[in-house]
């Protein structure tokens, strides 16, 4: 398990600036994700922590060794790193079993150590019983377990993944998230994982790098992240989000004065809000009691979509923007057209 340091990394291609002054550090044995739209940077940060891209300017570290510091740069074989691909990158002529033993091959274990780490590690992903076959004959799930077993039978300081599970669809990716995290739980190897999926990014991290167009916005654990967004573009990126823009606030009564005179009690904000938004998640607003009045406002039913485990009402409001709320369960059956009153709970109501 190794260290990574990135202090003021910048990578240009001409004009285009892809990376950004960007530090960050990633302790031993912490699974780390860069979560970002597409062009933020996340798969370049990536690449030149592998060596397959040189920074423009700053310094790489893995371990106690500089990797690339303007004058020094270690190429990729020699960075003891193992990497998962998004297109899997197996070999199509190979078997399962000759395919992970490659980086075995590569550093000159001996073929009775080659054959005992291969089957430990393909026990390991789950296909203990699939060594002699031909990638063609394997799912696209067993594919990437293929990939992972390869990456990790090495024993590698590092292990990256660039968005491994995209080509999955939705039951194999819950199930590879789960052995992903069980292997790491395991093996314990410091990682790097890149994907613009937030749930693979809270459900795998120790911590979350937000990026977009080449810098880092906010980093912390997904329970940081998702209580606490310090933009409302972390709050939309992290977790679905409904996103106020109010008028005022009033730090002494912690009231939070909407456009039309409503008023909202927030909890306690730290600092001025820096872009007078109010963000609370769907799942914490409630159709209001009848002895409810302070933090409630009215709408009316616009959309309603049972989606199994709760359903989600659009709720049209005088705020300009329509209200998301989800209750869990069936709810209350509430046609379109209804006016309700929601219930906004003051701890819920985080003031950017």
């Amino acid at each position: 398990m190794s260290r990574i340091d990135l202090r003021n990394v910048s990578k240009r291609y001409g004009a285009v600036e892809a990376v950004s002054d960007l530090s960050l550090s990633i302790a031993p044995g912490e699974f780390i994700t860069l979560l970002g739209p597409s062009g933020s940077g996340k798969t370049t940060t990536m690449r030149m922590i592998a060596g397959l891209e040189q920074p423009t300017e700053g310094t790489i570290s893995i371990g106690a060794r500089a990797m690339s510091d303007g004058k020094t740069f270690v190429p990729t074989y020699r960075r003891k790193l193992g990497m998962v691909f998004q297109s899997y990158a197996i070999w199509p002529h190979k078997t399962v079993s000759e395919n992970v033993a490659f980086p075995l091959q590569m550093q000159g274990v001996s073929r009775a150590d080659q054959k005992s780490r291969v089957q430990r590690m393909l026990d390991n992903v789950g296909l203990g019983g699939f060594a002699d076959r031909y990638p063609s004959q394997l799912s696209g799930g067993q594919q990437q377990r293929v990939s992972l077993a390869r990456a990790l039978v090495a024993e590698p300081d590092v292990i990256l993944f660039d968005e491994p599970l995209s080509n999955l669809d939705a039951k194999l990716r819950d199930s590879m998230r789960e052995l992903l995290a069980q292997l790491h739980k395991q093996i314990g190897t410091t990682s790097v994982y890149v994907t613009h999926d937030q749930i693979e990014a809270m459900v795998l991290s120790d911590r979350v790098y937000i990026m977009n167009r080449g810098r880092l916005i906010q980093n912390g654990t997904p329970e940081d992240l998702y209580e606490r967004p310090a933009s409302r573009f972390v709050a939309d990126f992290i977790g679905n989000a409904n996103t106020v823009k109010f008028a005022a606030f009033d730090r002494g009564s912690n009231l939070v004065h909407l456009d039309g005179g409503s008023t909202l009690r927030v909890k306690a904000l730290q600092g001025d809000p820096v872009e007078n938004i109010l963000v609370v998640r769907p799942h914490a607003l409630a159709f209001a009691s009848e002895s409810e009045r302070e933090n409630v406002l009215e709408g009316a039913i616009g959309t309603v979509s049972y989606l199994g485990d709760r359903t989600r009402y659009s709720i049209e409001t005088a705020l300009g923007s329509d209200l998301t709320m989800e209750v869990v369960g069936r709810g209350r059956n509430v046609p379109p057209g209804e006016v309700v009153r929601v219930y906004f709970p003051p701890e819920a109501c985080i003031v950017i």
